[in-house]
């Protein structure tokens, strides 16, 4: 497991109404801030602030297609060469990770073949090095970006 240190990270934020939203800078709008959300946006800040990962090559709950079934990704960070390199499973805090949590990323994985894996929810945190698919890796640290 991987240990992150969120702390330092500020996340911008509004009252709109009833709902407290935040703002994402991939998706460039105000999010209403739900507990996946809140581990997502630090995880985020985490990759771009803390580890230097450019935001302009991160992508964030986009539509594909499994199969025939459309899902959403949370998280995919694009190499240089624009390809997908690092696939994000993000969970509410109190969700563990597990083996379901994993089966989904991998589900995901079958349509958008990436080099790493994360899956977190904030307090949990794993990465794995799929580069070779026979032979996973579970990493101690998250990948530098120009790796």
């Amino acid at each position: 497991m991987i240990t992150l240190d969120f702390s330092g990270i500020a996340l911008k934020t509004r009252q709109d109404d009833d709902k407290v939203r935040v703002y994402d800078p991939v998706r460039k709008r105000w999010i209403v801030l739900t507990p996946e959300e809140h581990v997502r946006q630090y995880f985020l800040k985490f990759l771009t602030k803390g580890m230097e990962y450019p935001l302009s090559l991160i992508a964030v709950e986009k539509k594909i297609l499994v199969g025939k079934i459309a899902k959403r990704f949370d998280v995919v960070v694009f190499g240089r060469n624009h390809e997908p390199w690092m696939l994000v499973e993000c969970k509410e805090p109190d969700v563990l990770i597990t083996e379901a949590t994993l089966f989904q990323l991998l589900t995901y994985h079958s349509s958008i073949h990436c080099s790493y894996w994360v899956l977190t929810n904030g307090h949990q945190t794993y990465c794995a090095d799929a580069r070779n698919l026979s032979e996973i890796k579970w990493m101690d640290s998250l990948p530098p970006y120009n790796s």
